[in-house]
């Protein structure tokens, strides 16, 4: 009874829906009511409505939007009898369909998330045997260093923490390649890592091919291995020393259980938060992912690997012959193979790794092409909406995450439609100036705004529009790549713990000045267009509109693509920890008060100290998270700045030793609670109306100062050419 009371309620308000939906107003009317839908939502969020309030405000925002999509589908495109209309204005209607189900499948799965889990400790009693794998191709082994020994030195008993090495870049095939310095640079690794490993008592493994990649490597080390659970962190990933004990105690709740994925977490900026010195001002990119959409993933039994800061279940990944390899994002296909075996999966929204992400702006689109195209194999080879043994809204929630990748598609057609009326004076939207005002304008406001409320404290609209932008442009022609040839692409390792010594242009931007040229252009055809023909004067208006809008976007990407230089080779974090500092037989009371994996800041209890200590080797002797007593760190001084009775210290590690990684690892990672605390900093929502006139104001800047970097760039040239003009002349 109660069902079938259910349904018949569920149908009175969808036959309510569609009659609102389609009801025929004049366009006073429409507009009097968006106004209003605007102003209710506004009201809701000004005055911090959650729950009902929440679900309420984006109804109505729902309202608008599926109001514009019958007004546009019935009375705006063009006439099939009109070819060189029709076409682009089909293609633009099919890219404004995409971003409403995008939008659909988002209020689907984040409308309400599930609230961070608390923390669930593990049973003293009952800790199982656990694997640490961390996968590695050709990263530093200084880097691995530090990886290792946070590793190594998480709270655990150590009879059951298993930490390995799985050294794919030091493989027999590298070492026996045809190729002399390949050879012997694989062979001088395979040696520096073992003794790595020796050092650091943690097990090194190879194999003698690289085959199927990251899949490969880690289905290899679970030949060689036999822990119940398996954690797996990526070679920049140094987990916190609480990692294993937050995370390992679901696995006794729920025996069908296969994965605890915890969020990713980055200590330094990526490059467009370096770029626009934004790292510290608000959330990054990631955040909308990790802080909001993996928990409404969760809600639904959906959360995925996401190839590290993760632990999974042996017996589950044996049960589907271990990690899955088809595509080049194995994690994610991997879990969807086991989602749709039965098993589950949790997501802890607490950061216990610290990672490093892509420096300059050429490894971070290669670092998104590969997802954008191992989401494209798993649609082609996977096709989740029909993958036996997912729930619909598994189903629902896989669709989301791989149809995402498809952005670069609508992001260009919205980005050249404009162009179509003002260069060719092709009609692909028919609408009046007040159409546009009372449907268009509308629907534009309320999405920004339904974005706001969905992820405003973790990605704010127009930041988010931007990093869209800057991806499609090299994103477009990889998706492309991979739906004419899935299986061509192959994995590739991003490159990490770079650094930019000389401010540059990036080596891919040349197609983003290209754009913004373009755009200048069509901004004085408007102009033009505006005074020769008055009697279109709403519709270029509107048009023109579109393309200043693209036009500002597109100046805030050229500083995007201006590389900053910087000094600092990995960035400093926070942090205050009692200490001594010893140099030349002296010992002095001190504090370190911010840290990087390659050196320290101290401040000294002495306003004299002797800059003569420059360049001098010392030590300093603190008590690290893991011990009572006191251990000592090697360094060298860099540079000493007096600061009243305290003297500002550089240092540089230098590290002898095993311990040494440790210790520098316990510095830099140890304390999970200081990223938890930078995170919630930057959470804040600067709302619409602030955040637009933000950005307005970012744009205006990062335009001129990515211009100035173009014409410096030229200078180069134009000195070759003299150059080679006086040596013909000669």
């Amino acid at each position: 009874m109660r069902k079938a009371r259910s349904v018949i309620i569920w149908a009175v308000v969808s036959l309510c829906m569609i009659v609102l939906i389609t009801l025929p107003v004049n366009l006073q009317t429409q507009l009097i009511t968006s106004i209003t839908v605007v102003t209710v939502m506004a009201l809701i969020k000004v005055l911090k409505g959650e729950g009902t309030w929440r679900l309420v405000a984006l109804a109505f925002g729902t309202s608008i939007v599926l109001r514009y999509v019958y007004w546009r589908t019935t009375n705006t495109l063009p006439p099939l009898n009109q070819p060189e209309n029709f076409i682009p204005g089909l293609l633009l209607y099919l890219a404004e369909m995409y971003s409403v189900a995008m939008l659909a499948l988002s209020l689907f799965i984040v409308a309400t998330p599930l609230p961070p889990r608390p923390s669930r400790a593990a049973n003293p009693g009952r800790l199982p045997h656990v694997d640490v794998f961390v996968p590695s191709y050709n990263e530093d082994a200084g880097l691995l260093g530090n990886t290792l020994a946070a590793a190594k030195a998480m709270d655990y008993p150590a009879d059951k923490l298993h930490v390995w090495l799985l050294d794919d870049g030091g493989t027999l095939q590298k070492r026996n390649s045809g190729k002399l310095l390949e050879a012997q640079a694989a062979a001088a690794r395979h040696i520096e890592l073992k003794q790595l490993c020796e050092d650091l008592d943690v097990s090194y493994l190879t194999r003698d091919r690289n085959e199927h990649a990251k899949a490969g490597n880690l289905n290899n080390g679970m030949k060689h291995s036999s822990g119940e659970l398996i954690a797996v962190f990526d070679a920049d990933h140094a987990p916190a020393r609480d990692f294993l004990l937050e995370t390992v105690g679901y696995f006794e709740d729920d025996p069908k259980l296969f994965l605890v994925q915890t969020p990713h977490f980055f200590i330094n900026p990526d490059p467009l938060e370096r770029n626009l010195r934004t790292f510290d001002k608000m959330p990054s990119e990631n955040e909308m992912f990790y802080g909001i959409i993996q928990r409404g993933l969760d809600k639904w039994n959906a959360a995925f690997f996401c190839g590290s800061a993760a632990v999974l279940s042996r017996r589950a990944l044996e049960s589907q012959n271990g990690f899955s390899g088809i595509s080049i994002t194995e994690d994610c296909e991997t879990a969807l193979a086991l989602h749709g075996s039965g098993w589950n999966s949790i997501y802890v929204d607490k950061p216990l790794i610290a990672g490093l992400q892509p420096a300059t702006f050429a490894s971070f689109i290669g670092q998104r092409s590969r997802w954008a195209q191992g989401m494209m194999q798993i649609l082609r080879f996977r096709f989740p909406l029909l993958k036996r043994g997912l729930s619909i809204p598994q189903r629902l929630c896989y669709m989301s995450s791989t149809l995402f990748w498809l952005f670069p598609f609508p992001r260009t057609i919205f980005l050249f439609a404009p162009l179509f009326y003002l260069f060719f004076d092709l009609e692909i939207f028919t609408a009046s100036g007040g159409e546009f005002l009372a449907y268009t304008l509308a629907y534009m406001l309320v999405n920004l705004m339904m974005q706001n409320y969905l992820y405003g404290s973790f990605r704010w609209p127009w930041i988010s529009e931007l990093y869209e932008y800057v991806q499609t442009v090299h994103l477009l022609p990889a998706v492309v790549s991979v739906m004419l040839n899935p299986r061509k692409p192959t994995f590739k390792v991003t490159a990490k713990d770079e650094s930019i010594a000389v401010s540059r242009l990036s080596e891919i931007s040349r197609p983003f000045f290209v754009i913004f040229a373009v755009q200048i252009i069509a901004l004085v055809i408007t102009i033009y267009r505006i005074y020769a023909e008055p009697y279109k004067a709403d519709v270029t208006l509107v048009v023109g509109g579109w393309n200043l809008i693209n036009l500002i976007m597109a100046g805030c990407a050229l500083g995007v693509v201006s590389e900053r230089g910087e000094r600092a080779l990995s960035r400093r974090v926070r942090v205050n920890r009692r200490c001594e500092f010893g140099a030349n037989g002296k010992w002095y009371a001190a504090s370190i008060e911010d840290v990087s994996v390659h050196g320290a800041r101290l401040h000294i209890f002495n306003k004299q100290l002797d800059e003569m200590l420059v360049g001098a080797l010392g030590e300093i002797r603190f008590r690290p998270y893991s011990g009572a007593e006191l251990e000592t760190l090697p360094l060298i001084v860099r540079n000493i700045e007096p600061s009243g009775d305290i003297s500002n210290v550089g240092c540089q590690y230098v590290p002898k030793s095993a311990l040494d990684h440790r210790l520098i690892a316990d510095l830099m990672f140890a304390n999970s609670g200081q990223w938890t605390e930078f995170q919630a900093a930057r959470r804040r929502n600067p709302g619409l109306i602030r955040g637009t006139i933000w950005f307005l104001g970012l744009s205006l800047y990062q335009t001129s100062r990515g211009l100035i970097y173009f014409f410096r760039s030229m200078r180069p040239e134009r000195e070759a050419q003299q150059q080679a003009a006086k040596v013909n002349a000669g």
